[in-house]
């Protein structure tokens, strides 16, 4: 249920994803499945404006869902921007949330770590995506937080596509998956 203060921000996210994000045509998808759309949101959430949507949004949808979490981030690159408008707007709040980044695998080298940033051992956190087609992404996430000492309570993404990574993910890590839109709401088939 998104409160009233947050509905105006919503609505013109709403209306910075139609104008930037989404492009017609055949493309192929990073999970392979070919489709009449692709949703470009890093073209939104790296835009001046709604960078600071996207954070309030996520932030709204989170803390309406009953979320408690210090740190938000996910698989890089899709999710680096993602964590760090939630925690501009957490900061805003006058919260602490901390950001962090998990890489596809763990470095060899350095401190060989997967998930750079604070340490999320022990803290609550909340995975983030822009979009997810399968929930791969997502999934590599959790299982880098939680070889991380990381407590994942939750994914979120800000647009679904509605091709199965929620049910994937809930079933597969065992944890609730929200989204701040749903394809329907693009007007997409």
């Amino acid at each position: 249920m998104t409160s009233p203060a947050i509905a105006p921000s919503r609505a013109r996210l709403l209306e910075l994803i139609m104008e930037l994000a989404v492009v017609r045509g055949k493309v192929v998808l990073s999970s392979g499945a070919e489709a009449d759309y692709y949703i470009d949101l890093r073209r939104v959430t790296l835009q001046h404006e709604a960078s600071v949507l996207v954070g309030d949004v996520m932030l709204e949808l989170l803390d309406s869902e009953g979320i408690e979490f210090t740190n938000a981030g996910g698989l890089t690159m899709g999710a680096d921007p993602v964590g760090t408008a939630v925690m501009h707007a957490a900061t805003r709040a006058g919260r602490a949330v901390d950001a962090f980044v998990v890489r596809k695998a763990q470095k060899s080298y350095g401190m060989g770590r997967q998930v750079e940033g604070p340490d999320v051992a022990g803290r609550n956190v909340v995975v983030l995506e822009d979009t997810s087609t399968t929930g791969g992404s997502a999934l590599t996430a959790v299982e880098g937080v939680r070889r991380a000492g990381g407590n994942v309570v939750a994914v979120a993404v800000i647009v679904d596509r509605d091709t199965g990574a929620k049910e994937r993910i809930e079933a597969e890590a065992g944890i609730p998956y929200l989204f701040a839109f749903g394809k329907d709401e693009l007007g997409l088939d």
